[in-house]
């Protein structure tokens, strides 16, 4: 039970929240009914660009990063002195082919809660012609130290539980305003750094699928444009921890959202743009308890749901069935998805500020916190930073810090 338990803490250290739950099964009724999947590292946001807009980056402007939120935007992705294909007059203008771009991120993840748990994030793109781009990154999480011990105490040492994510992608125009992209990914999440009985490493392999849309001049004699994203992400196999334990569904989420742009002045622009994010894994049920407040099994010794239904399914029965399956009905569902809110200000191509606001509902986490960060850019070269700020006080996720890297060549 003890090496359980470690394993089962340091999936907790991994989540992007960390909230009690408290609920009244025996009522049928429930305060906190939080979804949880292994790896949830994969849903950390892991840049500052994205990270200063309150988590919102599924239709905003292609950048490096775009292969988290959206690697559709990378068939649009180029540098900011060029100009995009106009889909009324055909023409193309001065579009560089073979551009090479990396990045690197860094985040010293709820430093509040443990000191010594980060997040890194390295990415490349290479765009071998105007219509394709290809892409890479490669995703590092380390929990920080853990005291491991026996069943009765005695110290057996310190391990660093680490998991990472290596993606590839392709993205492609599919006509001069859209594009679509598919990415593949390998997932490896070992929480004990040693041979223990009973506990194996977690391997996974998934895909996402993601499309982009983006309109230039809406407005009559108004620089403007408008984005739409949507990117399924983490299409992949269970993860299991050991062979006593059924396998948990790695975080498949379904991210959608548009973006506007508005050009308030010569090389001045103003950017707003909504993500909605939501979990296509199963919700838990409500269980059935006698008077003493024990679940109650069947004949076969499985535990009798009360409301809602068996998360033990298939991963696109899951999928599917993550629109219905919440014990309190149609009205958890709209809960169960998330709203991230982001503004832009880009002055001069060089300096850009970034605000946003980051909602989750009381039941299903209750993470809210605003953000805000800036980015520098000079010739090739960019620099971003972003601030996160908890609405709720002591959150682990105070005083969280994101740094990022970029260049093009």
């Amino acid at each position: 039970m003890k090496q359980i338990f470690t394993v089962f803490f340091t999936v907790l250290l991994s989540s992007s929240a960390v909230w009690s739950q408290n609920y009244n099964d025996v009522l049928g009724q429930r305060d906190v009914n939080t979804i949880t999947t292994a790896v949830p590292f994969l849903l950390i946001a892991p840049d500052a660009r994205a990270g200063a807009l309150g988590d919102a980056g599924v239709s905003s402007t292609p950048d490096i990063n775009s292969m988290h939120w959206n690697p559709a935007k990378y068939a649009f992705f180029m540098d900011d002195d060029f100009y995009q294909v106009e889909e009324d007059t055909g023409d193309t203008l001065a579009i560089k082919d073979n551009l090479f771009s990396i990045g690197v991120n860094y985040t010293p993840w709820m430093r509040s809660l443990v000191p010594d748990i980060n997040f890194s994030h390295l990415i490349g793109f290479y765009r071998p012609d105007d219509r394709q781009a290809l892409a890479f990154s490669v995703k590092y999480f380390t929990m920080g130290d853990v005291n491991y011990t026996d069943q009765v105490g005695n110290a057996l040492g310190t391990i660093r539980p680490r998991e990472f994510a290596f993606d590839a992608t392709y993205a492609m125009k599919l006509s001069n305003s859209f594009s679509g992209a598919l990415a593949l990914r390998y997932i490896y999440s070992d929480l004990t750094l040693g041979p223990i009985e009973g506990v194996q490493v977690g391997t996974s392999i998934a895909f996402d699928l993601a499309a982009y849309y983006r309109k230039s001049d809406i407005f009559k004699n108004i620089p403007s444009a408008f984005a739409l994203g949507v990117n399924v992400s983490n299409i992949g196999n269970k993860i299991s921890y050991s062979d006593y334990m059924s396998a948990d569904f790695i975080p498949v989420n379904l991210r959608i959202g548009p973006s506007f742009t508005l050009d308030v002045h010569q090389n001045r622009s103003f950017s707003l743009m909504v993500d909605f994010n939501k979990l296509l894994v199963p919700t838990p049920p409500i269980y059935a308890r006698n008077e003493f407040g024990q679940v109650m099994f069947d004949d076969d010794g499985e535990p009798i749901i009360a409301s809602g239904r068996n998360p033990d399914r298939s991963l696109f029965s899951g999928m599917i069935g993550s629109f219905s399956d919440a014990p309190g009905g149609f009205s958890e569902e709209l809960k169960e998805i998330t709203i991230s809110i982001g503004a832009e200000y880009v002055r001069n191509e060089y300096l850009t500020l970034r605000t946003g606001y980051f909602h989750e509902h009381e039941m299903k986490g209750h993470r809210k916190y605003f953000t805000a960060g800036f980015g520098l850019k000079y010739l090739d070269f960019c620099f971003d930073f972003s601030y996160l700020s908890p609405v709720a006080e002591r959150s682990p996720m105070e005083n969280v810090i994101r740094f990022s890297l970029g260049a093009s060549f």
